[in-house]
């Protein structure tokens, strides 16, 4: 019954939070790329290099290079 209560919370908790994420599934469709390509971790506002490109330039990778690693 406990562990019921505990999932049964933290359902209403998720759901609650679902309208906070600032991602959008059709923009990650549209660009073939992982949400975390542009956020820093799935359900984070925070954005890499590449997301703020995105936003910086009309929802478009167009003319994006990744940062070379190493």
């Amino acid at each position: 019954m406990k562990l019921l209560k505990i999932i049964l919370a933290a359902g209403i908790i998720g759901g609650a939070m679902l309208p906070l994420a600032t991602a959008k599934p059709e923009y990650a469709k549209k660009e073939g790329k992982p949400c975390t390509f542009c956020h820093v971790k799935p359900g984070s506002k925070e954005l890499t290099d590449a997301g703020k490109y995105y936003k910086e330039h009309n929802h478009s990778l167009e003319g994006y290079q990744a940062p070379a690693k190493g």
